[in-house]
């Protein structure tokens, strides 16, 4: 068993992307892994005036304790991004650049996703280079949903023939983050990291 963090960070009132976390979130825990979804409207970090490691030992918000040390005691992590004018999602990096060693050794996937049917395919490649050198591992197999609507219903629920997409490419998107965070896992009880 893993555990999962599946993290979430649009603000908007009316959020479609929700669907896609909490299926993730689900389909994992059915695997037997252990996912947990971490919306970072519901956390609600300021926006980044000190990282996390920049406060004194157990001067740092409430908040952004309890997260870092969830993050520190995750397996691996899956971003779940839409695509705001053809860049990363504000509130979902903001919640990521509060801490840094936090997130080294482990892996991370990413699925996005957009009311059309670019499915947030560039926020998605733009997150690989933020995500690696945060000290993440991130790995070739994504998800892109697009359009999200007609993928998921309100509770998560995939629908259609898009929704069907979706579940058929689930499996090798979570198998490739298995991998991967079994060999980090292994690796890191053999060696100990080089910094």
């Amino acid at each position: 068993m893993s555990h999962i963090l599946v993290f979430y960070g649009s603000y908007r009132s009316d959020r479609m992307g929700i669907r896609l976390a909490d299926y993730l979130t689900t389909q994992f825990t059915s695997r037997g892994d252990k996912a947990e979804l971490i919306d970072a409207k519901d956390i609600g970090l300021p926006m980044l005036d000190r990282m996390y490691k920049e406060f004194a030992p157990g001067r740092a918000p409430e908040a952004m304790q309890k997260l870092a040390q969830k993050i520190k005691a995750a397996d691996a992590f899956v971003f779940v991004t839409g695509e705001y004018n053809w860049g990363i999602q504000p509130g979902l990096k903001n919640l990521t650049d509060h801490f840094l060693e936090e997130w080294f050794w482990r892996p991370a996937a990413i699925a996005s996703y957009s009311a059309g049917r670019i499915a947030g395919a560039r926020a998605n490649t733009a997150w690989h280079g933020v995500l690696s050198e945060m000290g993440m591992v991130v790995i070739s197999s994504t998800i892109t949903v697009g359009p999200i609507g007609q993928t998921l219903d309100q509770h998560g629920t995939p629908q259609g023939d898009a929704g069907a997409a979706l579940t058929k490419s689930f499996g090798r998107f979570a198998d490739d983050l298995a991998w991967w965070t079994e060999a980090a896992k292994t690796q890191r009880a053999k060696q100990q990291p080089p910094y």
